[in-house]
């Protein structure tokens, strides 16, 4: 009797085994597939929703306040040469000038303009030159005026000039009451030279029509915002266009000039720190947050799924537009959003594309951060391009 049931015992243990090792095997499948998913949706959120692309990172920790300077706790973003705009919670800000000194973990820029936070507070160092609008910032008269897209009217600032030839400024991702405000760094150039200038907002901007789904698709839809925006200019008499754009507004540019039957009017683009690679953007976005390499196709698998966003027809140096006026491509070499080499690979395509391209590195720029930190060479640049 004793040896049947040890026998029975003998034989029903590897049975357990085996039952506890599929389903571990099966919680371990259901994990990972969870968690692929769980990835993918995350960073494809991180690329599409509008919200989550606005939110800023308050990284950089105020020290003192006092005496007309600020002191940050050291940080490469904190130490960063030029001028910026501190931004923390409630919407508060303070322009900040050059670095005064740094030592002992401490870095003391100039406040510019507004008034610095007091210690303790968390704040963004932010690659604008202020946050407000033409005539605050500049002292230049302009007109807020709505542009009627399909989607419905998009509120823009119209800054006026005596030229024919129109900018229209599309700024980067994120919808926020100030996204307008990247373009403030370049206005008073444009006005120099007699450009008007319609700087405008896209749909899923604060204050602009929702699309459908409430996503952003990285260019691949937004295009049709600008070109909606140049035919308003043209019924105010505008006859050419120069399409100026940040980061993601690069990307829309691109995508004007590829598929708008106005894009033969462009007599000339300028290109901020473009995303003409989002494939590229995710991988080092990824990167940076330390995500493994194999995992960052998800993001582009769950934003076409999402969104139908093709990365691969996206990415420009693939798929050039049919119209290529002379551009002006500015790209900073410490780029942790966009990588540099995107734009390096587009002027190295350019004349075997036979598009004229002006490629203009900044040694010490973050992202879309050129004109703060060397502001007379991107003027002169920029001013020396339109002239001609």
């Amino acid at each position: 009797m004793m040896v049947g049931m040890e026998s029975q015992e003998d034989t029903a243990k590897p049975r357990r085994r085996r039952r506890i090792l599929v389903g571990t095997l099966v919680v371990v499948v259901l994990l990972l597939a969870g968690g692929t998913f769980g990835i993918g949706w995350y960073y494809s959120g991180e690329l599409l929703n509008p919200v989550t692309s606005a939110q800023g990172r308050f990284q950089d920790t105020v020290l003192e306040s006092a005496g007309g300077s600020v002191t940050l706790a050291d940080s490469a973003s904190a130490a960063r040469p030029g001028e910026y705009v501190l931004t923390w919670e409630g919407g508060g800000l303070a322009g900040v000038g050059p670095v005064l000194d740094r030592a002992d973990g401490r870095v003391r820029r100039a406040v510019t303009s507004g008034a610095a936070p007091p210690a303790g507070t968390k704040v963004s160092v932010a690659n604008w030159s202020r946050l407000s609008d033409p005539r605050s910032a500049d002292g230049l008269e302009f007109a807020e005026v709505g542009v009627p897209t399909e989607l419905g009217p998009a509120p823009a600032w119209y800054v006026p000039g005596s030229s024919k030839t129109w900018v229209i400024a599309v700024h980067g991702r994120g919808s926020q009451p100030g996204s307008r405000a990247e373009a403030l760094r370049v206005l008073p150039v444009l006005h120099q030279l007699g450009l008007p200038v319609l700087d405008i907002t896209y749909r899923n901007d604060f204050g602009a029509p929702p699309s459908p789904d409430g996503l952003y698709h990285l260019g691949d839809t937004e295009w049709r915002d600008v070109e909606a925006a140049m035919r308003y200019a043209r019924d105010q008499g505008a006859e050419r266009f120069v399409l100026y754009g940040w980061s993601m507004g690069g990307a829309i540019v691109a995508q004007t000039l590829a598929r708008s039957s106005l894009a033969g009017s462009v007599t000339a683009t300028v290109l901020d720190a473009p995303a003409l690679d989002w494939t590229a953007a995710v991988a080092q976005g990824a990167q940076v947050r330390g995500v493994p390499g194999f995992l960052t196709p998800l993001a582009s698998l769950f934003a076409d799924w999402r969104a139908d966003v093709d990365f691969d027809r996206l990415k420009v140096v693939d798929n050039p537009p049919a119209a290529k006026p002379p551009t002006l491509l500015f790209h900073g070499a410490e780029d942790s959003t966009v990588p540099v080499r995107t734009s390096r690979d587009l002027a190295a395509a350019a004349p075997r594309l036979g598009w004229p391209v002006r490629y203009e590195e900044f040694p010490l720029a973050e992202h879309t951060g050129e004109w703060n930190t060397d502001r007379p060479r991107y003027e002169s640049t920029l001013r020396t391009f339109l002239t001609q």
